[in-house]
């Protein structure tokens, strides 16, 4: 193969439209867009949200609550979840939550919460628990540790 005989694949180069070059090319006179107004005229872009000069609708409506920058968001798990997914005398942390698929995302941590039964003796280390999910897994035997 040589230079010369190089082409570019079917389809990946498009023709140029050349638009307002008579009636004849079927995109003559108005040049496809339509007759006359904003959006007919060169350099025509308005930005997002723009309302023709009307209020927009982002300013309009009112603004509401704030973000808590010291707030911590946890990756949750109910007890039902670590009775089903592990053995008797199992050490559940969040590389073995990661594995059994229960977290997907690890966000500022993992936090247990109390809903469901638990039977199994489990050992816990994670970050965070709810007051249910640290009795019901002290009352099944087994230890909470917050890492």
């Amino acid at each position: 193969m040589k230079l010369h005989e190089l082409s570019p694949a079917a389809g990946s180069k498009k023709e140029v439209k050349r638009i307002g070059r008579g009636a004849g090319s079927g995109q003559g006179k108005t040049a496809g867009k339509g007759h006359k107004g904003q959006k007919a005229r060169a350099g025509r872009g308005m930005r997002p949200g723009f309302e023709g000069g009307q209020m927009p609708l982002q300013r309009r409506v009112p603004k509401r609550g704030f973000v808590n920058i010291f707030g911590k968001e946890f990756s949750i798990v109910n007890v039902s979840a670590l009775d089903q997914a592990f053995e008797d005398g199992a050490v559940v942390d969040i590389d073995a939550l990661i594995a059994k698929g229960l977290v997907k995302k690890v966000l500022d941590g993992v936090k247990i919460l109390g809903n469901g039964e638990i039977s199994k003796k489990l050992t816990v280390q994670v970050n965070a628990y709810s007051e249910a999910a640290k009795q019901k897994i002290e009352a099944a035997g087994g230890k909470a540790e917050v890492i």
